[in-house]
Formats: C-alpha cells, sequence, structure tokens
C-alpha cells in the first residue's frame, strides 16, 4: 500500500507536522481514530505498518503502541502472522453501544437550555451540513453529519470526558455503517430524525427531542443489528 495510493494517508501527511511536535502514540491514535469517524479508514482494512511509519515519520514501537491502544477500544484488531486490521463490529456490539449511547446522548441532550451558542450551533451546523451533502448525493458526507450531530449532541452537557468516549463510541458505529454497504440506502432515513430534533430544541421542547432520539436510537438500532445478522 503507497502513499500515493491512498487519499487519507496523503491527508496524514499534511498533518504530520502535527504528530511530529509532539511523537506520541496517543496523538496518532487520534488521528486515526478521526480517520475513521470521517469515513476514510474501512472495516476490514489492513493499516500497512511501513506505509504508517513513512508517512508520520515515526519509530515502529511508537505506532504499535498506537495499534494496541486502538485495539483496546475495539478499533482494530490482530490477526497473528497477518497484520492490524479495521475491525468489523458485529450485532453484539451495535446492541451494547447503543445501550450506552442512551445514557449518554440522552442525558446531554438536556442541556440544550442551558448550552452556549457555540455548543448549539454546532448542533445546526451539524444538520445543515448532512442536508447540503444530501441535496448534492454526496452520502458518504451525510454520513460524517451524521457522527458530527451526535458528538455536537453529547457536547452540550460541556464534559471533556463524554466527548472523548463518545468520540470512541461513534468510531465503532462508522465502522458499522460501513459493512451496512449502500450509504445513501442507510442515511437518508436518518437526516429526517436529526432535523426532527432540532426542531424541538429550537422550540425549547427538550423532552420532544429526548424522545425523537429515543426514537432514532431504537430505529437505527433495529436496523443496525438486522443487517448485520444478514436477516
Amino acid at each position: 500500500m503507497s502513499v500515493e495510493a491512498d487519499g487519507w494517508l496523503r491527508a496524514l501527511a499534511k498533518e504530520r507536522g502535527d504528530i511530529d511536535r509532539s511523537s506520541t502514540a496517543e496523538r496518532i491514535a487520534d488521528k486515526l481514530r478521526t480517520n475513521v469517524l470521517d469515513g476514510d479508514i474501512k472495516p476490514g482494512q489492513q493499516l500497512n505498518e511501513k506505509a504508517l511509519g513513512d508517512v508520520l515519520r515515526v519509530s515502529r514501537n511508537t505506532l504499535r503502541e498506537a495499534f494496541r491502544l486502538l485495539t483496546h477500544e475495539r478499533l482494530l484488531v490482530h490477526e497473528y502472522s497477518k497484520g492490524v486490521f479495521v475491525r468489523k463490529p458485529d450485532w453484539h456490539d451495535i446492541e451494547d453501544l447503543y445501550g450506552a449511547r442512551r445514557v449518554v446522548e440522552g442525558g446531554a441532550v438536556r442541556y440544550w437550555p442551558r448550552a452556549d451558542e457555540k455548543a448549539k450551533n454546532a448542533v445546526r451546523d451539524a444538520v445543515a451540513l448532512g442536508l447540503t451533502s444530501a441535496e448534492k448525493s454526496d452520502w458518504v458526507t451525510v454520513g460524517t453529519a451524521n457522527v458530527k450531530f451526535h458528538q455536537a449532541i453529547t457536547a452540550l452537557a460541556g464534559s471533556r470526558r463524554l466527548n472523548e468516549e463518545m468520540q470512541r463510541l461513534l468510531a465503532e458505529v462508522r465502522l458499522a455503517f460501513h459493512v451496512m454497504g449502500d450509504p445513501e440506502r442507510f442515511h437518508k432515513d436518518y437526516l429526517p430524525l436529526n432535523r426532527e430534533i432540532l426542531g424541538h430544541l429550537e422550540r425549547g421542547a427538550v423532552r420532544e427531542a429526548e424522545d425523537s432520539l429515543a426514537d432514532y436510537f431504537d430505529r437505527a438500532e433495529k436496523h443496525l443489528v438486522t443487517g448485520l445478522r444478514g436477516e
């Protein structure tokens, strides 16, 4: 796998300066996790240690530590004698992930009335990005907008720890999106729900927003579990 052949590796190369300054496995893991969240790294993809090491200009040991961190987060898997691969979530993962999301996002959405405008604008911007991307039939970006929307909902609580945990949870969910296949077929039903949730919040109807979010989770979980089980 060459740097020339992979756009996401080229993008990492442009950000090499940030990593050069810190040279920590945590920083590299954060960069790779962001690539997963943005939909650039897909389930089943092998991560070429040499290519990544060359792009990031880090030692093999540092890179392996980053892989270890992401393996602990269930984003990567090491296959003996084969290498490191991006993990494919299964339906058991989905049930656990959505159980966690109900607790975190269901609680965070209640903070809307006291959240600052920057936090509220992040929710608005995510919905707007999804709508404009759908108009352009850019369904991969619609998926990214969906991730940003739920990150923004969590951020209403104003907790850095919750934001970091949600980033890890949504990275796993984004991998499941890929496994489902056609992004238009998957995402088109959820974009209106995000807009509905925002509409409730803008009217100050927080309880209705909470109910719509719960409905979103029920539908999305069932959709993903059914798809991953091949039913």
